[in-house]
């Protein structure tokens, strides 16, 4: 798909309360998340798409800014427009990353490095609200999306929340689904998104060059009782990832 777009299947529900500029623009970004859109694939000018799914122009228009700003696609003077990302793109949500890839059809894949008790750091066992020199469990594994690595999930849990859950559970479904299985229920996080450059150990895990630069996400986890259960330290390909939020007006 390296000309020009072909039949998606697109439809549109012109009698949703959903607005027709918004319902194309997901329609679009779940084709380009499939692989129906591949990079490079032009999907023509404004008159052409509105001829195409029977919607008017500043539709279409509309549409196709909200996915540019995102950057899936690029307006090109004269040619019309292309899809430039095949990104993973994580929504901020409570999701995990592993239900996010499998929404995604990404294959996704977990490596799991590390499994073990040991004593908590000092920042940690404060965020977990512990008391110096507690026991938690640490757990560290390599996720990979279409065979590829993509991240590395460090994560400290408390034992009571981490109860019996077993390194071949980790190995094959996401930690808030293993988690919830076990009883344990996800209520809110607090999260901070950073970049930096890749040390030497991530480099090597997520098969990068030297210092490529890579994505950082800290998650601190609490349960329905209010109870601190888990903090996260998440490193990300940059090259292939990015977080996506919504912003709505206060």
């Amino acid at each position: 798909m390296d000309g020009s777009a072909t039949d998606i299947g697109l439809v549109l529900d012109k009698a949703s309360p959903v607005p027709l500029y918004f319902q194309l623009a997901r329609a679009l970004e779940g084709a380009i998340s499939d692989g129906r859109l591949a990079k490079g694939t032009f999907l023509g000018n404004e008159i052409e798409l509105a001829e195409r799914w029977q919607i008017s122009r500043p539709t279409v228009r509309r549409a196709i800014q909200d996915l540019v700003d995102s950057g899936l696609l690029v307006r090109q003077r004269g040619i019309g427009t292309r899809v430039v990302s095949d990104q993973i793109r994580r929504r901020v949500t409570m999701m995990s990353l592993f239900d996010d890839l499998a929404a995604q059809n990404r294959a996704p894949k977990s490596t799991v490095i590390t499994h073990e008790r040991v004593v908590a750091p000092a920042e940690i066992a404060a965020m977990l609200e512990l008391e110096p020199g507690s026991l938690v469990v640490y757990v560290e594994r390599r996720r990979d999306a279409d065979g590829k690595p993509l991240a590395l999930m460090r994560n400290w849990l408390t034992i009571e929340a981490m109860g019996e859950i077993t390194t071949d559970q980790l190995s094959r479904t996401g930690l808030y689904a293993s988690l919830r299985a076990h009883g344990v229920r996800p209520h809110s996080a607090t999260q901070q998104i950073g970049a930096r450059s890749a040390s030497a150990t991530d480099a090597a895990l997520l098969n990068l060059p030297a210092s490529a630069p890579v994505l950082t996400m800290r998650r601190v986890l609490q349960d329905r009782s209010g109870r601190v259960v888990e903090v996260g330290d998440h490193v990300f390909d940059a090259a292939t990832f990015h977080f996506q939020t919504t912003v709505l007006e206060g």
